[in-house]
């Protein structure tokens, strides 16, 4: 094979992936516009549907009631409502980004294994979603905790306060997703029921070093509770190898 013949099937591979990114780019673009435009809740069949906003800042007003977020420079809040829709942008978008990263793959891999396609992409958003309903849920538990060492007057800015906030749905929502790729990796048989089994003791390891390194509070609270749920679902994972896949 020529060095052109060579080159041939990675610009076809560039050319995809630039596609593919392109259009992500673009259903991001469109879930942020959303999301801004919904920014501030609206009504739907006589039910209040709450805003990004009151979303963002309900997990901080359940724990200290009365106790405003600051704003202490010129364009932090324009700064905030950038990245607020962004990454609304990016839930919105979610179901169309994994379908398209899932595509770009799929065509390495064998018809047999193509009919995982839609499963695994479901799966996909789903764990990501309940990744994420997961650590809205705890982050007022994390918050009150983490203010409940010191007698202190309580002033956190905007900025902090989202960055952390982000950081801490995204930690859950990403991590939540590994159960596709090893169940990805029974499928192609790269690993077995029995070998996760013997692996248990290792995989404990790994996922509380894991949890340890990316929970972003460094507390044993937030760590068991990224750890835990981790664990089940590699257990799950383990079942579904098992008797699904049979291996």
């Amino acid at each position: 094979m020529t060095t052109s013949d060579a080159r041939q099937p990675m610009m076809g591979h560039l050319k995809e992936l630039r596609n593919r990114l392109g259009k992500s780019t673009v259903a991001v673009v469109v879930g942020a516009i959303i999301a801004y435009l919904v920014r501030d809740g609206f009504e739907l069949g006589g039910f209040a549907v709450p805003g990004l906003w009151d979303l963002l800042v309900a997990p901080y007003e359940e724990v200290f009631p009365g106790n405003e977020l600051t704003n202490i420079k010129v364009a932090e809040q324009f700064s905030v409502l950038l990245r607020l829709i962004g990454f609304g942008g990016f839930l919105i978008a979610s179901p169309y980004l994994f379908g398209q990263a899932w595509g770009f793959v799929s065509p390495a891999l064998s018809k047999r294994e193509k009919r995982w396609t839609i499963p695994i992409v479901a799966a996909l958003f789903c764990l990501f979603s309940a990744g994420v309903g997961f650590a809205y849920w705890l982050l007022p538990r994390v918050l009150e905790l983490l203010g409940s060492f010191l007698e202190v007057n309580v002033q956190i800015t905007i900025s902090d306060y989202f960055a952390f906030f982000l950081r801490f749905l995204l930690v859950f929502g990403l991590t939540f997703e590994f159960p596709v790729f090893l169940f990805a990796a029974g499928a192609v048989g790269i690993v077995t029921s029995a070998q996760l089994r013997q692996a248990r003791r290792w995989a404990v390891l790994i996922i509380v070093i894991v949890a340890a390194g990316v929970t972003p509070t460094g507390d044993a609270y937030t760590l068991f509770f990224l750890a835990g749920p981790l664990y089940a679902l590699y257990e799950l994972t383990l079942l579904l190898i098992r008797f699904v896949l049979r291996k």
